[in-house]
């Protein structure tokens, strides 16, 4: 019944997210905004760009939570990812030139360190029992700081030098498959790789005795246990499988799709961790959803380029809004999500 109550609310968000882009089409049609200049394969692809990193965030964020730990520090994560990222393939290159080698070697360094970080973390959480939410916004603060400051002792600034991005894989007979040729097969593998994650994550928590035992970690650890299934080590491996997504998709940011690491202000991740953490939440912890809520986001989060293209200008105070409107409004459709019984408390092994 739980594999069942999360299918159907990852469907219900998706759903509103339909709803909520379906609705915004609508008053673009009243205002005689042709739909095919505002649904274009452009806008598509760019919406698909702009998911990618919130997904890979929110898919292991969902997984920790799901467990029974509440990985508050997505946001943080997702800096270091970006930072190690850029650093990474920077010096790899030995600053001048970097080649896409450089950029899978980053984006590999910064997967694995994030995991390494969210190792730590998920001691300092499952072995000391510390205040997850202090100790996530913790990771979020040190993000801030350190982030600039690394990139000013690398760079000399806050932000680094412009980075080239990850090239697409062009498959010559899967591209020129009409739309999704394009989306998909001409795009970043990163793309292709999160949709897969997404699918592969669904079978995985739905499908498998491994995400049985994730559902109950995070619903009835006691019960886990007495079956024989040591809790707290599906705990750490949720977690480091969190930090290993979220360090992904900082690099993802940074130097996937990006154009190298912003320090700027909050830095470039710029709430996108939060996002995923609401990401995850609408989809009601199913991957499926997850990815839909994530789509919606990135598409929101594109729109002002969109309604550039058919001359529709609006400040940006405006259109950065987009994203939390859209929060807003599939909060309102989606309604009440119950989270996981057991997350946030610890859970020691009865002797």
């Amino acid at each position: 019944m739980s594999a069942v109550r999360d299918t159907i609310g990852g469907r219900s968000a998706f759903v509103g997210g339909l709803a909520l882009l379906a609705a915004a089409l609508l008053v673009f049609l009243v205002a005689d905004v042709p739909g095919s200049d505002l649904v274009t394969v452009g806008a598509m692809e760019r919406a698909l760009q702009a998911a990618t990193p919130i997904a890979l965030a929110a898919i292991g964020g969902l997984y920790a939570e799901k467990s029974g730990v509440f990985n508050i520090g997505l946001e943080g994560f997702m800096i270091f990812g970006a930072l190690f990222g850029a650093v990474t393939a920077w010096t790899a290159s030995g600053g001048d030139g970097v080649g896409q080698a450089d950029l899978w070697f980053g984006v590999l360094v910064a997967t694995l360190v994030c995991g390494l970080l969210a190792a730590l973390f998920a001691v300092l959480l499952i072995r000391y029992e510390a205040d997850q939410i202090v100790a996530g916004l913790a990771v979020w603060f040190i993000g801030l700081g350190f982030g600039p400051f690394i990139s000013t002792v690398v760079w000399g600034g806050v932000s680094s030098p412009s980075l080239p991005n990850i090239d697409n894989v062009v498959v010559p007979v899967l591209s020129e498959v009409p739309i999704a040729g394009r989306l998909f097969f001409d795009a970043s593998p990163l793309v292709m790789f999160t949709v897969l994650l997404a699918v592969g994550a669904w079978v995985v928590l739905f499908r498998t005795r491994y995400g049985y035992w994730v559902q109950a970690a995070g619903e009835n650890p006691e019960a886990l246990d007495t079956a024989g299934v040591d809790v707290n080590r599906v705990r750490y491996a949720t977690l480091v499988f969190s930090g290993l997504m979220a360090g992904l998709g900082g690099a993802v940011l940074s130097i996937g799709i990006g154009s190298g690491f912003t320090g700027t202000g909050v830095t470039m991740v710029d709430g996108r961790g939060w996002i995923a953490i609401v990401a995850y939440l609408f989809g009601n912890y199913n991957p499926l959803g997850t990815y839909g809520a994530s789509l919606l986001f990135g598409a929101m989060d594109m729109l002002q380029i969109q309604l550039q293209t058919v001359g529709i200008s609006l400040p940006g105070s405006i259109t950065g809004l987009f994203p939390y409107v859209a929060v807003l409004v599939v909060l309102v459709v989606v309604g009440y999500t119950r989270v996981p019984a057991a997350v946030g408390e610890p859970y020691a092994k009865e002797d």
